[in-house]
């Protein structure tokens, strides 16, 4: 094998690339949590103008439409899918695309708790995207922007019907603040906090369209809801969960931390400086892809390849087929560059193929990104050098 390249000799200055929660904005320090109303009731004047502040930032760094609702909800961006699902789903059939993880969740809930019969699943294996064109108009529609665990995205959303009937609930919580989401052709949109801008978890947060509104009163799911999910009271939607009014308590803390990540946002000049930022990371881990043969994005095809959730396959041909292997020497990898403070929390997802996952969301630096891929480079040679001598 060709020899190992020389030991990189300069750091990233973070080595934060967990994709999730992900790194923190740049330049943040504690000092920015010191506004935040600790010790209060979260319905207090106090505590309600501060989760207002979140849901008005939201609205204008991702320019969503005045006539959508814009909610904060429990249970990061899982509860909000959920309380979607639970809350909406079950007035006509319904279409699932899932081709990781987490879209497969979807697909559990959908068959297995909420049991609609009426149901169709196309799925795809890791680094893959179903045939979006299957959408039928007159469904209810289920899908993930952005695949975390697989690196794939969807290209954009002309599959999607602008005279549908049905709604179309897309859990977009690493695609919102990094991707142009189409509001018009979405009709519940879900994320969390610990995604893009770098934030604390365990709040979720839900964009509902008046057609999704109107459907919380239209219809009434034959299953019974637990509190945590009801958006509707006494037949009425309940508005005030669109102004701060949280379903159950939360962080303030967090709250505070949340609205700084958003003033950061705004203050770099929102959604295009926030593409940018993830756009030149893409494009530094795909110049180090060319670059090193043993190693390709998850996605063979560039036009479905995620800017923020940068998974890598292991294609050393000498390793072919051999799964074990692959998992063991990814494994050995991720523990060296964590060893080294160059990457922390870099290994393939647990149900993934063997590999890695660097977050390249809108907080990282490219030019961190591009040293830790570098020492990639190196720890993977280091390794294969001293298995083959072991």
């Amino acid at each position: 094998m060709a020899a190992t390249p020389a030991k990189p000799s300069t750091k990233p200055s973070s080595p934060n690339f967990s994709s999730g929660p992900c790194r923190k904005r740049p330049g943040w320090t504690f000092n920015v949590l010191e506004g935040a109303i600790l010790g209060r009731s979260h319905r207090s004047n106090e505590g309600k103008a501060k989760l207002r502040e979140v849901i008005d930032l939201t609205r204008e760094v991702l320019e969503i439409p005045e006539d959508y609702r814009i909610g904060i909800v429990p249970g990061s961006d899982t509860g909000a899918v959920e309380m979607a699902l639970w809350g909406l789903l079950g007035a006509r059939g319904v279409d699932v695309f899932a081709w990781e993880s987490f879209g497969d969740d979807w697909v559990k809930d959908i068959a297995q708790e909420l049991e609609l019969e009426d149901r169709r699943v196309f799925q795809s294996p890791y680094g893959e995207l179903p045939d979006l064109l299957q959408a039928d108009p007159s469904r209810d529609v289920v899908f993930t922007w952005n695949g975390t665990t697989s690196g794939v995205r969807v290209p954009d959303a002309d599959w999607i019907d602008d005279s549908r009937t049905g709604l179309t609930i897309c859990d977009a919580t690493s695609a919102a603040f990094a991707m142009d989401l189409p509001w018009a052709k979405l009709d519940v949109t879900t994320w969390s906090w610990q995604k893009v801008l770098g934030g604390e978890g365990a709040h979720g947060m839900i964009v509902m369209s008046p057609r999704a509104i109107a459907r919380l009163t239209d219809h009434v799911p034959r299953w019974p809801l637990p509190k945590l999910y009801r958006m509707v009271s006494r037949g009425l939607v309940s508005e005030g969960l669109f102004v701060g009014e949280t379903i159950n308590t939360p962080s303030l803390l967090a709250v505070e931390d949340a609205i700084d990540g958003l003033r950061w946002a705004r203050d770099i000049g929102g959604m295009p400086a926030l593409k940018a930022r993830c756009q030149e990371n893409f494009n530094r881990a795909a110049e180090w892809v060319s670059r090193n043969d043993w190693c390709d994005f998850l996605a063979d095809r560039e036009e479905i390849r995620s800017q923020t959730s940068l998974c890598l396959k292991i294609v050393d041909p000498d390793l072919t087929g051999n799964v074990a292997e692959q998992t063991k020497l990814a494994g050995a990898i991720v523990a060296k560059l964590a060893e080294e403070n160059i990457a922390f929390d870099v290994g393939a997802y647990r149900t993934a193929p063997p590999g890695f996952r660097f977050w390249g969301g809108a907080t990282v630096d490219a030019r961190d990104l591009g040293l830790a891929l570098e020492w990639l480079g190196w720890a993977y040679s280091e390794t294969r050098r001293a298995n083959a001598n072991g």
